[in-house]
């Protein structure tokens, strides 16, 4: 970022956090990407909480940006087995914050299956957690019963802009590693699994590129939504995978098990929107499948008489390209940041909850201020 950038972005962060500063002091853990924009939201974090240490997403870092926020707080490595098991995920808070009141900000709902067990055996109290992504919120909505309250900002209608524009530069990262090997978009039928804020996002985008789509989703009502809007919608996913010259995954659950691979066509390109633990059942692929280099980040997978494309491992394709939303994702970090001064007050009960809509507009008038110019 350029020094004047850095300096608007600061003084936008500091106005939101005079606005939202919590009434109690509270500590902080933080599950981030680091992309370059990213030095200013921890700083933030690091304004309106005691952040004991940042968690960065693993598959998401740019080393300079590491070293940068690491100035800031110190930086461990993050999976998910580290926070399945109990005795795990109680001995890292306990080695990070023992004794304090922490709020845990998460990207994924990486602290959903030890949740319970840090809120009986943490040597502190557990104030809460925000949540940033559709496929967190439901990992905790999943759960029988929250032992404490859970701020999710995933479905906040700040965070619109942000999906349109990640659905921009998936479509756009996808296309660039086909360019790669010479192939394109157009004349390739397209299949986009998951029809929520980001599929119909890539969905239109690829409509508008002139690409034939075919949405699947689980959900009845949503194939609705996407035949209202002029899309073909498969009733059987392995089927419409059969079809498809391009397969983009955008469910934030698991969009592929490892016998639907055997469904794809010959040639067919595999990209999706987040992580491939999370969409992608790789370890179910059949033994006789191999993979081997088949351009820049992408991977051919083929066994006797079937082949496909794998683009960036099976992982968020557009973080190739820096995943840049512009000054956009400043919407919901600054709602995160609200999220952290509801859960400072106390009186929130176990249990979802959001930021309210006149908090939401208090942040999307401060951000014009700063960001429409």
């Amino acid at each position: 970022m350029e020094p004047f950038e850095r300096a608007r972005l600061d003084a936008y962060f500091a106005r939101i956090a005079q606005t939202f500063a919590p009434p109690e002091a509270v500590s902080s853990l933080l599950v981030t990407h680091l992309l370059v924009e990213r030095p200013g939201f921890v700083r933030a974090v690091a304004s309106v909480s005691r952040l004991r240490v940042v968690l960065p997403k693993p598959k998401s870092v740019v080393p300079a940006v590491r070293s940068e926020v690491e100035t800031i707080a110190p930086c461990a490595e993050l999976s998910r087995e580290m926070f399945t098991d109990p005795d795990s995920a109680v001995g890292f808070l306990e080695a990070h914050a023992a004794g304090e009141p922490v709020v845990l900000l998460d990207v994924g709902g990486y602290f959903a299956p030890s949740l319970s067990a840090v809120a009986k055996g943490f040597s502190g109290r557990l104030v809460g957690v925000v949540e940033d992504t559709e496929n967190g919120h439901r990992r905790y909505a999943e759960m029988q019963e929250l032992p404490c309250p859970v701020v999710s900002v995933a479905r906040s209608p700040l965070k619109d802009p942000e999906d349109y524009l990640v659905g921009q530069s998936v479509v756009f990262s996808t296309e660039a590693l086909m360019r790669g090997r010479g192939d394109i978009l157009p004349g390739r039928a397209a299949l986009v699994i998951g029809f929520g804020k980001l599929g119909s996002s890539i969905a239109r985008l690829l409509q508008a590129k002139g690409v034939q789509v075919t949405v699947y989703d689980v959900d009845p009502i949503r194939r609705t939504h996407a035949l209202s809007q002029g899309f073909a919608v498969a009733p059987d996913r392995r089927a419409a995978l059969a079809g498809a010259g391009v397969v983009l995954c955008a469910t934030g659950a698991l969009a592929l098990r490892g016998e639907d691979f055997t469904c794809l066509r010959n040639g067919a390109y595999v990209a999706t929107v987040t992580s491939s633990e999370d969409e992608l059942e790789l370890a179910g692929l059949p033994e006789v499948y191999t993979c081997a280099p088949a351009g820049e980040h992408v991977a051919r997978w083929e066994t006797t008489g079937h082949y496909f494309y794998l683009l960036n491992g099976g992982n968020a394709v557009n973080f190739l390209h820096g995943a840049s939303v512009g000054p956009f994702i400043f919407l919901i970090q600054a709602e995160i940041l609200a999220g952290v001064a509801m859960l400072a007050r106390g009186d929130l009960s176990p249990g979802l909850h959001e930021v309210d809509d006149a908090a939401r507009a208090v942040i999307a008038a401060m951000w014009l201020d700063y960001f429409n110019r």
